[in-house]
Formats: C-alpha cells, structure tokens, sequence
C-alpha cells in the first residue's frame, strides 16, 4: 500500500504495529528460554517493567534469527490482519476513504493531480529499489519516463495522461517482478479504470517488496552462519545474565545424561575416564535423549526451548518409522523367501501401513485397531500376491500368526519393536557421529524399507544438532566442567 494511503489511516497503523508486537512476543515467549517454566532450584528474581521488556525485546531478536538459519522454508510473507477484526476494518475503511478521495479529485474539472502525482513518485522510488548494479538502461528509462518536475507541468497544462504512465509501470514491473508474479501482471494489464489500476499496482508492488526480501535473504543466508551463531550466543549469555537460573533444565538434561551414561558402562575403567563419557560423547546421547522426550510432564532444555517443535515432530517421525519397519520386518519373516524379490511388493505393503499410520498421533486413533485393520489388509495382500505369482495359498494358520505378531506389537517389552527401535536410534546417532568425516553411517539390517525416510530425517536431525552445538557448547562445558569424573575430560567438541 502507499505511504499516501498510510498517513491518511492515521492512528490505525500504530495500532496495527502494537498488535504486530505483541503477536511476535508472544509467540517468542511461548518458545523461548523462561527460568520459571516450573519449580527451579534457584528462588525467582524480581525484575522491573523496563528489564522485561528489555529482555523480551531480545528473546524475540533471537528467536527470529534462529528460525531465519534453522528453517530451511522460512520466508518473509505480507502481513495479513484476521479478516473481520477491528484492525482489519479500521485499515481497509481509510484506504477506501484514500482510494475514494483520489477518484474524486480525477473526476473534477479540471482534474486535480496532487495525489496522483505523489502515488508516481512513491511507484518511481519503489521501481529503483528493485533494481541491481547491472540495470543502469533500466534506471534510465524509468528516469526519463517518470520525470515528477515533467509530469508536474503535464498536469499544469491539461495534458498528463496517467493511463499511458500506468501501462509504462505495469510493463516495467513485469521486467522486475519474480515468475510467480507473472499472472498478477497479467491481471494488472487487464484494468482500464485509473484509480482500480492504481490500487492494484500498490497491491503487486508489495508482494514484490516480499519476493525480494526474500531473495535477498536467500542469497546472503549462506553468509549469515557465524554471525548468526554470534549473536544468538550472546543474546542468551545477555538473558543468562539477567536471569542467572535459565540454564536449571538444560543442567538436569545433561546431568541424567551422564548418569544414563555411566549407568550403561557400569563401574568399568571409570578412573580412566571411558569414552562414553567425552564430552562430544555426552553432547549426543543427549541429543538422542530429546527424541525421546515426555513433554507433558518433563520441562523441555532452555538450549533447545526454541526447537521444541521441530524435536516433537522428529521423535514422532522415529514412533512412526519403528512402528512400520516393525510390521514390513514381521511380514517378511513371517512369509518367507516365498516374497522376496517380487518387483513392487514391498513399496505396495509400506504404502499400505503409511496411510493407516498417517492419524497415528491425534486423539482419535486406536492403535490396537490400526494393527488389527493392518493384519487384514496385509493378509489379503499377500494372498492375492502369492497367488498372482504361482505360490501357494496363504495358510490360515499363517495368516492367524501374522495378525497375532502384528497386533503383538504395541506390547511394551514387544521384540521386534525394541530392535527396530533400538537400530533407529543407532543411526540416528552414528550420523551424528559420522557428521565429523561427512561419511553417511551404513543402514542397519531391516531398515531398507525406510530407508530414504530415515536418510531424510537423520539430515534434518543432524543439521539441528549441529546448528545447537555451535551456538551453546560453551554453556555446555561449563556444565560438564562441574560434573564429577567430566571436568578434566579432553574437549573433543566441535
């Protein structure tokens, strides 16, 4: 929209931008390190009006440059107001009042130009800004056509003819614009009143602000990493420093870790420091632990805080790859060499269990009933397919074993589903590991079938970690300095 349009909505759009504030904190406050997401070791801290706000500011900074580096699909997007909200009726009752205001005074006679005059100037500026170092032909042109002291006398004398300056601006913006916006341009060719051309023009102009904006950040993100990584460390030092508890949840974390950990070796060579218990080591297990998470009842790492999301949907991905590696690993032990190598057979039965496991973490899913229409449905499958290819008929005794071993696997000391398990969490974990040499782990036995899912996530979940280490791993050590049997350990962290 034009700054034109924006002066004459007044007090409307500092309303705006409080609400545009408060949406933004809120929304850092809901996934940000707080010391008082439960009850701390440490008694609270009383601050003052001016020192939460200040620190509120910097939370929201941090959180906005983290998601900008660890969201890959981030982008800038116009803001929209909830379409019958004060807001939204306040801004589009003063831009049609601007809108209405302009059309009456084209209408006059002689036609007043004022306002016209200065929507060009505003379309002129907003054109250069698209421009790069390379399109010098292009600043002249628009130099030369958007002539404001030129147009100013054309309008003096009776002869501007905005209809012909407007189709120069739309072809312009079609030259500038992004692909995507090709079929606004389109639309903006179609108009012939002045003032709806006008409007619209405002209206692609803005989503081109957005799409350079975009490329813009696209280009330079690269770049951005350790600066990045800067400022999110010592925006959270600054946080620490005003709020000296915040790391209470992210100590426990670690700490149980390490217990976990020396639990799993026993009391083996522990003077000699056993490698489980390196630093790089502990870092992680820990991170595997999030994973595995109960977020209802445990308080999420203060480190983490700002990824809980991402670490939810992850550890659900894990709960859904154990379950169908489990059945697909049942099905082929169950019918033996008889299946093996039939073209299709095995991305057929996967395709299969997917869409039945596709609701598996909403309120209204059964997972023994899922099972149950799993073994079904496997059965006839595998009848059809048996018999398609020469094979002897699925047995009934066989078919009532699959659907037992099946239904058996929500059992919680279930064979199967612990090694399939097990065997993720190993992988997940080599990758982190194997991230030092850039050499992706080997594929531990029957996880073939979900193999491309498994590769995907372990990218997804490495590049978290990796991202994590680089900006908190001095906070890290320090609290592993003051764990027993860690402080002298070899700083292997990278």
């Amino acid at each position: 929209m034009s700054k034109e349009a924006d002066r004459f909505e007044g007090e409307g759009d500092k309303g705006l931008k409080d609400v545009s504030e408060e949406t933004t904190t809120k929304r850092a406050r809901a996934n940000t390190p707080s010391p008082n997401r439960g009850n701390t070791a440490s008694p609270p801290r009383f601050v003052s009006v001016e020192e939460l706000m200040e620190t509120a500011k910097g939370v929201t900074n941090m959180a906005l440059a983290h998601e900008i580096m660890v969201n890959q699909d981030w982008q800038v997007k116009p803001a929209e107001l909830p379409e019958g909200s004060l807001e939204h009726i306040v801004k589009e009752t003063m831009h049609k009042a601007f809108w209405d205001c302009l059309e009456t005074q084209l209408k006059e006679d002689p036609p007043s130009y004022e306002h016209a005059i200065k929507l060009l100037g505003e379309i002129k500026e907003t054109l250069q800004s698209f421009l790069l170092l390379g399109h010098g032909r292009l600043h002249s042109r628009i130099e030369e056509v958007l002539d404001l002291p030129l147009i100013q006398q054309q309008a003096e004398n009776g002869a501007l003819d905005i209809g012909q300056l407007s189709q120069f601006i739309v072809e312009m913006m079609g030259s500038l614009c992004a692909p995507l916006r090709d079929k606004d341009i389109r639309k903006l060719k179609q108009i012939t009143e002045i003032v709806p051309l006008l409007k619209a023009i405002f209206s692609v102009l803005d989503l081109m602000k957005v799409d350079m904006a975009n490329f813009a950040l696209n280009s330079i993100k690269p770049h951005l990493m350790q600066q990045s990584v800067e400022y999110e460390r010592n925006k959270f030092q600054e946080f620490l420093e005003k709020q000296p508890n915040a790391l209470d949840y992210t100590e426990k974390w670690l700490e149980e870790t390490v217990k976990s950990l020396r639990e799993t070796d026993g009391c083996a060579a522990a003077s000699s420091g056993p490698p489980s218990l390196l630093p790089l080591n502990v870092h992680n297990h820990a991170y595997l632990r999030l994973l595995k998470w109960d977020h209802a009842s445990d308080p999420f790492p203060e480190t983490v805080l700002m990824d809980q999301v991402r670490f939810l949907e992850m550890q659900q991905e894990v709960e859904r790859l154990v379950l169908l590696s489990s059945v697909l690993l049942i099905v082929y032990t169950t019918t033996g060499e008889a299946i093996s190598g039939l073209p299709g057979l095995m991305e057929t039965l996967k395709n299969t269990v997917s869409v039945i496991f596709t609701e598996i973490h909403t309120p209204s899913f059964s997972m023994q009933e899922a099972l149950a229409t799993i073994g079904e449905k496997l059965c006839v499958d595998l009848s059809h397919c048996l018999s398609q290819h020469g094979f002897p008929p699925f047995s009934a005794e066989r078919k009532s074993i699959l659907k037992g071993q099946i239904s058996a696997i929500n059992q919680p000391d279930n064979t199967v589903h612990k090694l399939m398990d097990s065997r993720i969490q190993s992988y997940l974990l080599a990758a982190l590991e194997s991230n030092q040499h850039m050499t992706p782990p080997p594929l531990p036995g029957g996880l073939a079938p979900v193999s491309r899912e498994l590769k995907e996530l372990s990218v997804r979940f490495s590049r978290l970690v990796n991202y994590n280490k680089l900006v908190f791993s001095p906070f890290y050590q320090k609290i592993l300095q003051n764990i027993p049997a860690l402080g002298e350990s070899p700083s292997t962290e990278t």
